[in-house]
């Protein structure tokens, strides 16, 4: 990649792909634009560049503004880019004068005489010339006579790279070190000199190596401790890199005559060696604890050699969690977890096509103390498979927690026994999770096994909820399945995923505790979605991934022991998820609505299924002090890992009965048109 800082010494660009722009962080947001760039040149046999700008225009155009900071500086910026494979960066002076060029000046004397392009891309938004006079529309009425063609990034996408950045800030802001990496799509990372402290470090066997910033807009993360790598500039005697290291910010308080002034300071692990003057490149790994003060230097260095062993496991459990050396760089490892129980009849039926379409992908079955013979039967028939026995019937909740915590990947995939899969499902719930970090739990298209141009009653095209928390699906209204159409086959956000085949970021599965294990089985995939969904993340269905199943597989759908399970624990997630002031009245009306469910069954005879919503009834009132303390405990959890609003999509405002029962609404279409 050739990088350019004067603009008066840039070569004889012709046939150029460009796009404008900060690209601060360089995160997965910015990367699909870039893709799109790299796309466009190669399709056209030119050349692509990005334009940027040093040093940032909002230094120079708010020059009071205090608080804002940049995630990454113009020299890791570039580095960052001439990782995504663009072929140029030109780095732009940003000076008062050329914020006050002209809208005509800005296309016609920098942007067509100096690099000739044949397509600009560029976001709905973008501004430029004096007093932001220019937008897409001025830049388009060039394209005629200056030969080049705008590219508009929609407004969807760019609305998304700016909520990326915020949340990106977010998290760093409160030390959610792995959620702001994971959004970026690489380490947080700051680089500085390294200067002279004042060596305490060294009385206690753990000297550092302090760490100056030139950059005054460079973020900083808030003070603490955290797991780091060192990144190339590490001049280590055997050649390494990425060395491991502790990182301290703060005034070090428990040092007397501790400074006000906020030091950075770095343990590289086992190095010795004389670092002063040198530049060092750090990688933000993980976030350990805040700094606090010790009583004198013993407790100082018992509590950091606590500390690196921390750092260690952490890293080590970095490095183990990322893709295995099989898996193409940058794609996520998958697992593919079925949980079985008794159901070897499934395992013959529907496991083959497991294997046959889920190709890089490790496939486990964790068996639940099944009485039949399914462990001999796997590990005879398919030793590719690996058996986990749980050696105890846990359910389907606390099934996959036991299993889950022996499978390492980087996506869960959570699915039943009964379902059969189709070439490529992965693959468009992998990328797609992929290109938006914000996505915690995703399903594909799920259509019934028996009839293959109908939905499945389990999931359908995604999963909704009504005001009064009664589930149904896009494409499911309680027992009506809607024929497949293709009418539901864009991807869309949903509230909830469907168990039987549900995609969710490993980290997030056990950052958010995994399924609710006293739900034993149904609903808890509806209260895992709840709760990573108020911490503002989100829930999808991408139709292009299709799969069939067979449902009521294990346990028949009106089953007198299912409609227990589904009434007790759909109140057991309205008492852990709904505000206080919404439980108060909502509780009642749930109640006085489930009665009438059960006069509904009373009309079909299902005098057992009556006595179910009884029980779930009961035991939900007798669990009551369990579902505060679980309730408080969910609080504090969302609280913690917050990374934006409650998402609230998948959420119907109106009363599923009411639309279904007495309008007739039967297409969930229908319904959205009428909400």
């Amino acid at each position: 990649m050739r990088v350019f800082t004067d603009l008066h010494q840039l070569p004889h660009f012709q046939n150029t792909v460009i796009t404008i722009g900060s690209f601060d962080g360089v995160h997965l947001g910015h990367r699909r634009i870039l893709e799109q760039v790299r796309a466009l040149a190669h399709a056209c046999g030119g050349e692509s560049i990005v334009i940027t700008f040093d040093p940032h225009p909002r230094t120079v155009l708010r020059p009071d503004e205090q608080h804002f900071k940049l995630l990454t500086t113009t020299a890791e910026k570039i580095t960052l880019l001439e990782s995504s494979g663009i072929d140029n960066v030109v780095v732009a002076p940003f000076t008062p004068e050329f914020a006050q060029q002209s809208a005509n000046d800005y296309v016609e004397a920098f942007l067509v005489k100096k690099f000739q392009p044949r397509y600009i891309v560029i976001g709905y938004d973008h501004r430029f010339g004096a007093n932001r006079e220019g937008d897409i529309s001025f830049l388009k009425k060039y394209e005629a006579t200056a030969g080049f063609e705008v590219v508009e990034i929609p407004a969807q996408e760019v609305d998304e790279i700016a909520v990326s950045s915020s949340k990106i800030r977010k998290a760093l802001d409160t030390g959610d070190v792995r959620l702001a990496n994971r959004l970026l799509g690489h380490p947080f990372s700051f680089s500085g000199k390294v200067v002279y402290g004042n060596q305490v470090g060294r009385t206690i066997s753990f000297p550092t190596a302090n760490i100056e910033i030139a950059d005054p807009y460079k973020l900083t993360l808030p003070q603490g401790i955290y797991a780091v790598r060192i990144g190339s500039t590490l001049p280590a005697p055997d050649g390494r890199t990425g060395a491991e290291a502790m990182l301290y910010i703060g005034n070090r308080p428990t040092i007397e005559g501790g400074s006000n002034k906020e030091t950075i300071e770095v343990n590289i692990i086992d190095f010795d060696g004389d670092l002063y003057g040198r530049n060092l490149s750090v990688d933000v790994i993980d976030f350990i604890r805040h700094d606090k003060k010790l009583d004198g230097l013993e407790a100082l260095q018992a509590q950091i050699d606590a500390d690196k062993q921390e750092i260690l496991r952490r890293l080590e459990l970095e490095q183990t969690s990322a893709p295995s050396p099989e898996t193409p760089s940058g794609t996520p490892s998958v697992a593919v977890v079925i949980l079985n129980y008794n159901t070897r009849r499934h395992l013959e039926l529907y496991l083959p096509s497991v294997l046959a379409n889920s190709p890089g992908a490790r496939i486990v079955v964790a068996d639940n103390g099944s009485p039949d013979d399914s462990v001999e039967f796997l590990r005879k028939h398919y030793p590719q498979v690996e058996v986990l026995d749980l050696q105890h019937n846990y359910g389907f909740a606390q099934g996959y927690n036991e299993a889950l915590k022996r499978v390492k990947a980087d996506i869960y995939v959570i699915l039943n026994s009964d379902v059969e899969v189709t070439p490529g499902w992965i693959t468009p719930i992998v990328e797609a999770m992929q290109r938006d970090a914000s996505i915690a739990i995703a399903q594909p298209k799920i259509l019934a096994w028996t009839e293959k141009k109908r939905f499945e009653y389990a999931g359908a095209a995604g999963g909704w909820i009504d005001y009064l928390g009664y589930p149904f699906c896009r494409g499911r209204i309680f027992n009506h399945r809607e024929e497949d159409r293709g009418q539901y086959d864009q991807p869309q956000a949903c509230f909830w995923a469907a168990g039987a085949a549900f995609f969710i970021r490993a980290d997030l599965y056990h950052t958010f505790g995994g399924f609710d294990g006293d739900y034993f089985a149904h609903n808890e995939e509806i209260d895992l979605c709840w709760r990573v969904k108020r911490a503002g993340y989100s829930v999808w269905c991408i139709p292009q991934s299709v799969v069939y199943h067979l449902g009521g597989g294990t346990l028949q759908y009106e089953s007198p022991r299912k409609v227990f399970l589904n009434f007790r624990n759909s109140l057991y997630s309205l008492l852990k998820n709904e505000p206080w002031s919404k439980l108060c009245w909502l509780l009642p009306a749930r109640f006085v609505l489930d009665g009438l469910a059960g006069a509904r069954f009373a009309a079909k005879g299902q005098f057992r299924a009556i006595w179910s919503i009884v029980e779930a009834h009961f035991s939900f009132y007798a669990n009551l002090p369990v579902l505060f303390s679980k309730r408080k405990k969910v609080a504090a959890l969302v609280a913690q890992h917050q990374i934006g609003a409650a998402d609230n999509t998948g959420v119907y405002k109106g009363s599923i009965i009411v639309a279904h029962y007495l309008r007739r609404i039967k297409q969930f279409a229908t319904l959205m048109r009428g909400e």
